[in-house]
């Protein structure tokens, strides 16, 4: 009985995650579109700035750039983590608690990552 209550707290929980990690990677992914739109433009008579980034983040600072692939990275990480625990809930034996805990403690490293 307690092993019921338990799944569906679990549950509750892990797609409360995903909708988290999916918010993450909306918002990186519209950043890192607006940075490949408004990037730097190179034309005829143009020469590279000293420190030219390929992807030029038009707002934040020079960490900005960093700050969204990391967080892009630990989104998909994180969305891989929440699938796989949906899946060990799903099925709730002792056969998947490995693969779960082992991909939400990298996304969780991951995310710590991104947060700088």
């Amino acid at each position: 009985m307690a092993s019921e209550q338990m799944k569906s707290v679990a549950s509750a929980l892990l797609v409360l995650n995903l909708c988290m990690y999916v918010i993450v990677l909306a918002i990186g992914s519209w950043a890192m579109n607006r940075a490949i739109d408004h990037g730097f433009i190179i034309g005829p008579g143009y020469e590279l700035p000293a420190h030219f980034s390929p992807i030029f983040f038009p707002m934040g600072n020079a960490a900005t750039g960093f700050f969204v692939t990391f967080s892009l990275i630990a989104g998909v990480v994180g969305v891989a983590s929440a699938i796989v625990g949906l899946n060990h809930t799903r099925f709730w034996n002792s056969d998947g608690i490995p693969s779960a805990a082992s991909t939400a403690a990298i996304a969780w490293t991951l995310t710590l990552l991104a947060m700088g």
